[in-house]
């Protein structure tokens, strides 16, 4: 089941933060970036995906529900393999910190 846990903090996550959350579940994240607006067509991928936001906002599309979450600095997106999903950026960008699990 996909899963968005919000930010509840009332100061957006620094970096340190994020990655102190990803070790303590065993897990070391990547991080990207990408520009205003930019988009990513409907796939998939074979792993779970544990993605949190760090700068900026991003809205994950579901094609199966019709879905959208946008997520903003500190919300966290569970993603289970073999979901497909879209993601739109928003105007300001985005950075994410993400990570597969097994």
């Amino acid at each position: 089941m996909v899963r968005v846990t919000p930010w509840h903090e009332t100061a957006p996550p620094s970096e340190a933060a994020l990655h102190a959350r990803f070790a303590a579940e065993g897990l070391v994240p990547h991080a990207w970036s990408n520009g205003p607006h930019y988009q990513y067509a409907p796939h998939t991928h074979a792993y779970h995906k544990v993605l949190y936001v760090l700068e900026g906002e991003i809205t994950f599309e579901l094609p199966a529900t019709g879905e959208a979450l946008t997520l903003r600095p500190g919300d966290r997106l569970d993603l289970p393999p073999g979901t497909t999903h879209a993601a739109r950026v928003g105007p300001g960008g985005v950075t994410c910190l993400e990570a597969p699990r097994d």
